[in-house]
């Protein structure tokens, strides 16, 4: 139905809420959800008698004996708090965990939200019937508004529940695999309710440096692995790739914020916005990389909603990197200071120093 590698380079780390129930919410979208999430967690089986299953395939067998790797890594290494979460493995009917339906006026970059228990405002909804999203999409797109729909692998529920690895996340490579499983466990260690942006943007940036962490130091890998030597690619590759599109939304807001121009006239320019970015990503960004491709980015219609859901992932990635050299390199550092002072900001962004590549 997707393409697997959709699941990657789309993003695979949504805290979506899927069990919240509150009254600004359709109480079917909420029973629905509920329902699809008590089946995974039903499903679960723990990953040790997985491993001990002689029916368990290889692979399957050797991603998951690296989840529980990354779990425990995790928590010594990084002062996470994991409770039980991905100590269960749930196998999935499909390929995609669920659809994820954003919005964002067409005139603005900034994302249409809906108010949930315990996280806040968020700035997606999550479907698990493609039906169900494309209704969503229909009606919001009746409404005006720019729309992305795009599948996600793996999310979190903050600790609430014990979140199983799902077979969707591993669909995508061991390095992959460790990132996404460290992505989701920062959730747990800091998640600042209505600030969905800087939450996945800190959980990309500690996801990627952790594995790299991981693969670099760990018994039985080292600096000069290939694993090691991937997680370093792709978090060079992110931080590019972040530059790159703080740049392009920069442009996009000067014309914007224009008030002589009418709505359909920055709608009519905005293409010539798109088709300058898409040359300069082509000539000065694609060739630099070295792990990824950004080839969802590249083939996805370009709206103010398909950017919206880049820019939660990509943003100000190489700030993060400038806390992150302010530190020594020192991650556990860096994630303590982060829960210590990020809440109490007004914008979390502000907490990050300026970096001579970031935006």
């Amino acid at each position: 139905m997707w393409p697997r590698r959709a699941l990657a380079l789309l993003g695979v780390g949504t805290a979506v809420s899927l069990i919240a129930s509150c009254g600004a919410c359709s109480p079917i979208y909420v029973m629905k959800a509920g329902i699809a999430e008590a089946r995974i967690l039903r499903a679960r089986r723990p990953i040790t008698e997985v491993l001990a299953d002689t029916a368990t395939d290889p692979a399957t067998r050797a991603k998951l004996a690296y989840v529980l790797e990354a779990r425990q890594f995790a928590a010594e290494e990084l002062g996470i708090d994991v409770g039980d979460s991905y100590t269960m493995y749930t196998r999935l009917d499909r390929d995609t965990l669920a659809l994820v339906v954003s919005a964002a006026p067409k005139d603005q970059i900034a994302p249409v939200t809906w108010w949930f228990p315990i996280v806040g405002r968020v700035p997606y909804r999550g479907f698990f019937s493609v039906e169900d999203a494309l209704e969503a999409e229909a009606d919001l797109q009746a409404e005006g508004y720019d729309t992305y729909v795009r599948p996600t692998a793996a999310f979190s529920t903050l600790g609430w529940f014990n979140d199983p690895v799902l077979s969707s996340t591993l669909a995508a490579d061991e390095v992959e695999v460790v990132g996404t499983v460290l992505h989701e466990l920062s959730h747990q260690h800091l998640f600042i309710p209505g600030q969905v942006g800087f939450n996945e943007s800190f959980a990309q940036f500690a996801g990627r440096v952790a594995s790299i962490e991981f693969f670099c130091t760990r018994q039985g890998g080292g600096p000069d692995t290939v694993k090691c030597l991937r997680a370093q690619a792709r978090w060079r590759d992110e931080q590019r790739f972040s530059v790159f599109l703080g740049e392009f939304i920069q442009d996009l807001e000067r014309l914007y914020r224009d008030p002589a121009l009418t709505l359909d006239q920055k709608v009519a320019r905005r293409e010539q916005v798109f088709a300058e970015a898409l040359a300069r990503f082509d000539v000065e960004v694609a060739p630099q990389l070295e792990a990824l491709t950004f080839v969802g980015f590249r083939r996805s219609p370009l709206n103010n909603a398909t950017l919206m859901g880049r820019v939660f992932y990509y943003n100000r990635l190489p700030d993060f990197q400038a806390l992150l050299d302010q530190h020594g390199g020192d991650l556990d550092a860096v994630l303590a200071d982060i829960k210590a002072r990020a809440p109490g900001a007004g914008n979390p962004f502000d907490i990050l120093p300026r970096s001579t590549t970031g935006q």
